[in-house]
């Protein structure tokens, strides 16, 4: 199906990338709060290890044909969590979400776990979504993980 996205498809994204990570993990029986500051979207209490998590909330729409491209995250993303995270006490983690065709990927991992995969280099961390890379992903216990598929049965025609 062609897909067209409004012009504030991408806030609309992010809002509800960050509203599926609370779910999910409130779902799960995580303590957990959306908040609005500087580099931090989420923090939430870990019931399984007890750490607190400041957790930064990465989300995007790919269009048809563009499902295995990666995400960048610039670099000055880390400083900007860093610095909250020190001010809140929490660990630092990002969250990763993408609508990718007909299913959308949930990534939960470490700030610390995020950049020993992937070193920033340059201006930009990129996350990438090969299906090489996605077997890496699945087979790594430091990354939590789910997954979601969908599929439009009846929508309207022009």
């Amino acid at each position: 199906m062609l897909i067209s996205k409004s012009s504030r498809h991408s806030k609309i994204t992010g809002n509800f990338s960050e509203n599926l990570i609370l779910y999910w993990l409130s779902k799960h029986g995580f303590e957990c709060a959306n908040v609005d500051h500087i580099g931090l979207d989420i923090i939430a209490k870990n019931p399984h290890t007890n750490e607190l998590m400041g957790i930064s909330v990465k989300g995007r729409s790919r269009n048809t044909g563009t499902e295995s491209s990666h995400l960048s995250i610039n670099n000055d993303n880390f400083d900007k969590l860093k610095k909250a995270c020190v001010a809140f006490n929490c660990v630092p983690y990002f969250a990763i979400v993408i609508d990718a065709g007909d299913k959308i990927y949930c990534f939960i991992l470490s700030m610390q776990k995020l950049l020993e995969i992937f070193p920033s280099k340059g201006k930009t961390c990129a996350w990438k979504m090969t299906n090489k890379y996605l077997d890496k992903y699945y087979s790594d216990p430091e990354i939590v993980i789910f997954q979601f598929s969908h599929k439009t049965h009846n929508w309207w025609h022009n």
